[in-house]
């Protein structure tokens, strides 16, 4: 009960420490980071032990599903270079180096550093992105970012599988390789067909509620699923996830999508929430165990493990960089827009916060893995640094790069709302009555406010007007119900109304409460 009790409590803080973040305009993360490390000085703290492999599957298949929804397929072939040099070069190049400096200053066995290295590699996109939205940086540099974070995720899960099994003994390192392609086959093949199995299952169910369920279950039941045939879950999950993420949300209603994308949002910021608990109590057990000269050490250690994963991808990203810019040609106006800068460089190298992903693999290790406290710690360390030195440090090294405003996604919608307003006006071209009439009127206005995007003074009056006219619907529902002309139910049904033209009326991404 005192578990649960703290978890609530954490909960509200992690929410207040979220609209606090808003308002120093910071990643999220960063702030859960340091509410993670005062927690572990909380006396009488309790000490959580969670299996290794709930652990992975509670908090790792959600996000990777989660990620997935965010990743253009398009933008994945479009950077496909500079994604396979961060997602699999950067990563195995961190993993070496941290394993290195396991191996030589900590003592750690070759396996127990690999995994190490491993679990200190793969970078969240999720605290850069949420600095990233309030600036209009190359759409590039996001799409490489966000696509990164999936593939980077799979890249040292894999790497991390193996050397811990090498660790524990039931597989040689020499006989990895084989291993690996074993596994990324047959991960590929089940990915692909439990994705299509989902989308036939996912088309038949209609309700909102059982559809998000289906959605959860069906994401561990894969990763379960993909585990006990041998398989690499993470590769599978990946593969599953693009698979749905391309088809699903075309052939869901749009009850069931809004409804699907806030219950998702909200499982993954509670995740992160307990993940960053769980590093909390366990530091504080880690920490309690170290001797006084066994601490300092280990305190040594993982400022030497975060100096090195920090230095590591900024050198990886602006040597690869370097090397692109002497060897490759960009000579058409896309290819050159595309081609990558000094100033890209330094913003993606610097966007290499640990998350999750960090957390929650570190804490999945076995009880008896050897070296796990040192390697624990480090990865705390490496997390709460990263998120603290990087994300707090993001939006001043923004203003410094000052990017060019980039309009190229505001194009892209532009010409696509043009295109589909048209395509409503010529289906209803077709009809004659007076109900069409007013229907066409309605998406001509909103095709010529589409036909001139610079004119944001028209579209804004536009949008405006329709959320005051709402309000004022809303209003009067509320009068009538407090003066007993109708009762709960009748409002609550125009009330759910009334909610779906609000969003179709406010702008994606930038509504904001109507006060007038």
């Amino acid at each position: 009960m005192a578990l649960f009790e703290l978890t609530l409590i954490l909960l509200l803080i992690a929410v207040a420490l979220t609209a606090l973040s808003r308002r120093l305009e910071i990643p999220y993360p960063s702030l859960l980071a340091l509410a993670g490390v005062a927690l572990a000085f909380v006396p009488g703290a309790p000490t959580i032990e969670i299996d290794p492999e709930l652990a992975l599957a509670l908090f790792i298949a959600p996000v990777l599903l989660d990620a997935a929804y965010d990743t253009s397929l398009r933008d994945l072939k479009r950077y496909r270079l500079s994604l396979v040099l961060l997602a699999l070069g950067a990563v195995v190049f961190t993993t070496v180096v941290v394993a290195f400096v396991g191996w030589k200053m900590a003592g750690l066995p070759i396996a127990a550093a690999i995994a190490l290295g491993a679990i200190v590699a793969p970078p969240d996109a999720v605290a850069a992105s949420a600095v990233l939205g309030q600036f209009r940086v190359p759409h590039r540099i996001t799409a490489i970012l966000q696509g990164e974070s999936l593939l980077n995720d799979a890249t040292a899960l894999l790497i991390y599988r193996i050397s811990v099994s090498a660790a524990i003994g039931s597989v040689m390192l020499k006989d990895a390789v084989p291993v690996i392609l074993l596994a990324t086959v047959g991960s590929v093949v089940a990915g692909y067909v439990f994705g299509r199995v989902s989308l036939l299952a996912l088309t038949r169910i209609e309700d909102a509620a059982s559809s998000t369920v289906v959605q959860f279950a069906g994401t561990f039941a894969v990763w379960i699923i993909a585990d006990k045939l041998g398989l690499s879950a993470i590769i599978t999950i990946v593969v599953y996830a693009i698979t749905i993420a391309r088809t699903a949300p075309r052939r869901m209603s749009a009850r069931r999508r809004v409804s699907t994308y806030s219950v998702w949002e909200s499982a993954v910021f509670v995740l992160n929430v307990l993940a960053f608990v769980l590093m909390g109590l366990q530091a504080r057990s880690i920490v309690g165990r170290l001797s006084g000269d066994g601490q300092g050490e280990a305190f040594l250690f993982a400022a030497t493990v975060l100096a090195v994963v920090i230095v590591a991808r900024l050198v990886w990203v602006m040597g690869y960089v370097a090397v692109i810019k002497q060897f490759k040609r960009f000579d058409g106006e896309g290819q050159k827009r595309d081609a990558p800068t000094f100033r890209g460089a330094v913003l993606v190298g610097w966007c290499g916060m640990r998350g999750l992903v960090t957390l929650v693999v570190a804490i999945a290790l076995p009880a008896d893995f050897p070296g796990r406290d040192p390697i624990v710690l480090a990865a705390f360390a490496v997390v709460l640094g990263t998120l603290v030195l990087q994300g707090m440090s993001l939006k001043p090294l923004l203003r410094r790069l000052n990017f060019e405003r980039d309009t190229s996604i505001d194009r892209e919608v532009a010409e696509a709302r043009v295109a589909i307003m048209q395509a409503a006006l010529d289906v209803l071209s077709r009809k004659t009555s007076s109900a069409a009439a007013v229907v066409r009127e309605q998406y001509e206005a909103q095709r010529r406010i589409a036909e001139n995007p610079d004119d944001a003074q028209a579209a804004t009056e536009y949008d405006r007007l329709r959320l005051y006219a709402i309000k004022r619907q809303r209003d009067r529902l509320e009068e009538l119900r407090s003066n007993g002309t109708i009762g709960d139910e009748a409002y609550h049904r125009l009330e759910e109304e009334i909610d779906w033209s609000e969003l179709a009326a406010a702008p994606a991404g930038s509504f904001q409460p109507l006060t007038t």
